[in-house]
């Protein structure tokens, strides 16, 4: 299928609203199209067909579009757009309300440790910690050295990464302790090559956590944007505050000794978790998007 410049306006439109590219593609041939066969819509959309069954199996189950059973074969027709679109939106509104509640919720939770202080003999509900600087790396160290049973925490890599194992990390596995994790999937980070730091690829990528994952650690991979905290012994949360528009020195972190807020967040990081990929489940993924890729 040639697309227009209108049909490429539709697809870039579709793909604001939470379209991926190939989705938009099969979305725009049902609905120039009428009653369509998996293999014509391969045909017109340029979508392999490994693609096109998981893509209409998905239109059917949200209502996009109806299965037709023929003598031969299935069949698929896209209904009205009116009733698509209304369907988008509401289901836009349901997640605009859920962020909304859990904004509010957590504001809850934050609330009462503002400025919070512990008696003289205990240590301090919230620390927190300002600039870029030794300190915040000390503090950080501290709380790894001192984890008895777990250590749970998500990030993203950036700067200069190697795949060296932390000897702290090394006396915790040793001790029975476990490190969960899951890293946001990124190639932006230089790794060593011949005494040099170079741009990192997915190979570089995909090789140091398979290094952390050997060394015992149990890790998953996101494609989506993940918070960056660090959760000890279900007690202590040590989350890294940055925006990226101001200068690091106006970085902070943030230290919460609270076991409910540590447990809110034990329900994030499972939730990220539970919905990213292993190291051979990304593997082939990248070998499925490679394919695609090829054959576009």
């Amino acid at each position: 299928m040639n697309y227009s410049n209108m049909d490429n306006e539709i697809i870039d439109k579709l793909k604001k609203l939470g379209f991926k590219e190939y989705e938009s593609k099969v979305f725009v041939t049902l609905l120039q199209g009428n009653v369509m066969s998996a293999s014509e819509i391969a045909k017109e959309s340029k979508v392999i067909r490994n693609s096109i069954y998981d893509i209409l199996k998905s239109f059917v189950e949200k209502g996009y579009c109806n299965e037709i059973e023929t003598n031969s074969i299935l069949k698929y027709e896209l209904i009205v757009p009116d009733i698509i679109f209304d369907k988008i939106r509401r289901d836009l509104k349901k997640e605009r309300e859920q962020e909304d509640r859990n904004l509010k919720e957590t504001l809850s939770r934050l609330k009462p440790l503002h400025k919070a202080k512990a008696k003289k003999e205990e240590a301090l509900n919230v620390e927190l910690i300002r600039g870029y600087n030794k300190h915040r790396e000390k503090k950080f160290l501290d709380l790894l050295k001192s984890a008895k049973k777990e250590i749970l925490f998500m990030m993203k890599f950036e700067g200069y990464i190697t795949d060296d194992i932390d000897e702290s990390a090394v006396k915790f596995f040793s001790k029975g302790g476990v490190i969960k994790s899951v890293y946001e999937y990124t190639l932006d980070f230089k790794v060593p090559e011949n005494s040099k730091w170079i741009q990192a690829e997915e190979k570089d990528f995909l090789g140091i956590l398979s290094k952390y994952q050997n060394a015992g650690e149990q890790l998953r991979i996101s494609d989506k944007s993940v918070p960056n905290f660090t959760i000890f012994d279900r007690e202590i949360v040590f989350m890294c505050i940055s925006d990226k528009t101001l200068p690091r020195h106006q970085e902070a972190d943030l230290i919460i000794r609270n076991k409910q807020f540590a447990e809110n967040l034990i329900y994030v990081f499972n939730t990220y978790f539970e919905n990213s990929k292993t190291i051979k489940d990304y593997k082939e993924k990248l070998k499925v998007l490679n394919y695609k890729e090829i054959s576009k």
